[in-house]
């Protein structure tokens, strides 16, 4: 795969929090002239099936991949496992896990949301999710449909974090057991989209070293709204700590949301993209 030239490896369909099913979002990929696709639903691999049969047809390269959510320091964190075997045990025993506290968790949305006078949130989220996982997402997405907000940046500063209605708290499973769910199944673990947590540089560099220090192999570089200070700064660190370079866009397929698949800065050092080592 040393040759593929555009690849987008982080991408979401309706078995998580995204719109379209892993066709579509296939069919989009090949259209946007990706050489290299991910489809990376948080905590399930249940879609990938599908994703394959759609890229089989339209002759796409796809790398099964899946979104965890893991803790660092006591913070929810993203690791995306690009390249795992969807059958793996370990791999699955951990994603059923995560579901679990997500189920719970959306349930415990819904009641704070209630408390603070917005009734029926989960089931009205519920049928923002085509039937499957409910997740955070849906929540803000029903709360702007609702007319509560007018974006998801303003969802995220009157609700679902901290102690605002909808803030809840979930005990992820550490970053580190996280890379050994993944690895356990053949895959490669990457911390996702770093530069969107709430840290400074500083946190993420040592996020970055923690992470390498657990035997975890890389980071994206490149995503949907990287800067070009952003992208700079990520690829220096990956080399000074000898770890590969994914990129991906996010894409989600929601309306509001601007990303397309495959708008991607190139990876300012081909010879660490993950495709290089896959």
């Amino acid at each position: 795969m040393k040759s593929i030239m555009k690849a987008d490896l982080h991408n979401h369909s309706y078995y998580s929090d995204g719109v379209l099913s892993p066709s579509e979002v296939v069919r989009l990929a090949s259209k946007a002239g990706c050489d290299l696709f991910s489809l990376t639903d948080h905590d399930t691999t249940d879609g990938i099936a599908e994703a394959k049969f759609e890229a089989d047809k339209v002759s796409l390269n796809l790398i099964n991949g899946v979104e965890i959510s893991a803790f660092w320091r006591n913070m929810a964190i993203h690791i995306v496992g690009l390249g795992v075997d969807v059958d793996n045990d370990i791999l699955q025993a951990g994603l059923e896990h995560n579901k679990e506290l997500r189920k719970i968790r959306a349930e415990k949305i819904a009641l704070s949301l209630w408390h603070s006078g917005i009734k029926d949130a989960l089931e009205k989220a519920q049928n923002l999710s085509s039937g499957y996982m409910v997740t955070r997402t849906h929540f803000a997405q029903m709360l702007i449909q609702e007319g509560y907000c007018k974006d998801m940046k303003s969802v995220f500063r009157r609700y679902m974090t901290g102690k605002k209605p909808g803030g809840v708290r979930v005990e992820w499973i550490n970053f580190d057991e996280v890379i050994n769910w993944i690895q356990s199944a053949g895959g490669r673990a990457f911390i996702a989209h770093p530069f969107r947590y709430r840290m400074t540089h500083t946190k993420i560099k040592n996020l970055i070293r923690d992470f390498n220090e657990a035997s975890g192999d890389g980071f994206e570089v490149v995503n949907a709204n990287s800067s070009s200070e952003e992208i700079t700064l990520g690829n220096q660190w990956s080399e000074d700590h000898d770890l590969l370079a994914s990129c991906g866009s996010d894409f989600h397929g929601w309306p509001n949301q601007r990303v397309r698949i495959g708008n991607l800065a190139e990876l300012p050092n081909p010879k660490r993209a993950v495709w290089s080592h896959i």
